[in-house]
């Protein structure tokens, strides 16, 4: 099976990664697409995360009733900070009768040359390159493949301001993902590296 792995903080999952998710379900050769949520990522500051087992639960409910989705903790059993290059070897160790390759946005692969072992990354794997705004798809690599998802706006930190400032998120995340956010006051507290 050839599985797409979309790494991320997810702090929280929104609308626009799970539009990039089944975008690339309809226009590429991958059967499923698993969030790897990430509990550390080396290049953020650990005190602005969520808890990440909140953040799974948030995309598991987030993406319930998609089969072809999955939610993984995979990398909460690695050592941290999380890097992509440790998380591959691992799951092709344990999952030898799959295929994975990495999905990510066009600002991530235009740093992937500082990422560990980043030029194993694009030699060893297929990475499926999705346009974000302000950052066009630039690759010649071989094993790079630009996708022409839909370019949305939404960013996480922008979706954690707007409920600091009691400001609405609906049409931003999904009414399930919304609601479990404001039952349990998650990102009311002012962002401690602003």
């Amino acid at each position: 099976m050839n599985i797409g792995l979309y790494f991320g903080s997810f702090n929280p999952v929104h609308n626009g990664h799970l539009i990039i998710a089944q975008h690339l379900l309809n226009e590429t050769a991958l059967d499923k697409i698993w969030f790897v949520v990430s509990p550390q990522n080396p290049f953020k500051q650990q005190k602005t995360l969520l808890n990440e087992y909140d953040r799974l639960h948030l995309i598991t409910i987030a993406i319930e009733g998609t089969p072809a989705l999955k939610a993984t903790d995979i990398e909460f059993k690695l050592p941290r900070p999380s890097y992509t290059i440790d998380t591959m070897t691992y799951l092709g160790e344990k999952y030898p009768q799959h295929t994975f390759s990495i999905i990510m946005g066009s600002d991530s692969y235009q740093n992937i040359g500082s990422w560990k072992n980043g030029n194993l990354l694009t030699s060893r794997y297929t990475i499926y390159v999705y346009e974000r705004p302000g950052y066009p798809v630039q690759t010649t690599a071989e094993n790079t493949i630009a996708v022409k998802a839909p370019l949305l706006e939404i960013s996480a930190t922008h979706i954690r301001e707007l409920i600091q400032n009691n400001k609405s998120i609906r049409f931003l995340v999904p009414d399930i993902v919304k609601e479990e956010i404001e039952r349990n006051n998650y990102y009311k507290l002012k962002d401690p590296s602003k």
